[in-house]
């Protein structure tokens, strides 16, 4: 039990220093907000991490823009809008409210109302027609003799 803390302790250091430390920003107060933009842009290759988390080599290369940019002193607001212009708002893992992507947030709640629409009505049409007995064709002169004989058998 004692090895594998101590293994995974190795691990989780490891990857604590898996960035290069001459790709960081010499100033302490650039490299934690160039850290904190990377939580918020999606690595377009993994999709469903950030920069700070992906391995892959675009994440990188995002990252490196991203302290380039803080170099330059440009605002978070400024990166963002950079980014954006450069790849889309997907590439932001918490994009802003807009008409468009509030659509595609909608789509699924509108889908439902009218499913559940559509579904009240078929079971009312249905609870109609029982009503009417149009489920239930009339019997024949044969199959009313057969059935008044089977009911006096039992």
């Amino acid at each position: 039990m004692r090895r594998l803390l101590i293994a995974l302790a190795a691990i989780a250091c490891m990857a604590g220093a898996a960035a290069d430390p001459a790709e960081r920003l010499p100033d302490p107060t650039q490299e934690a907000r160039a850290r904190t933009l990377f939580r918020e842009v999606r690595c377009l290759v993994c999709q469903n991490e950030s920069i700070d988390d992906s391995e892959a080599a675009l994440a990188g290369d995002l990252r490196q823009v991203v302290r380039d940019q803080v170099k330059q002193g440009r605002s978070d607001k400024q990166i963002r809008a950079f980014l954006v212009e450069r790849y889309g708002e997907f590439v932001l893992l918490k994009p802003p409210f807009s008409a468009g992507n509030a659509l595609l947030w909608a789509t699924p709640a509108i889908a439902l109302i009218l499913g559940g629409v559509l579904m009240a009505l078929l079971l009312r049409r249905r609870t109609a027609s029982a009503a009417d007995g149009e489920d239930s064709p009339a019997l024949s002169e044969v199959e009313e003799a057969r059935l008044q004989v089977l009911l006096k058998d039992e």
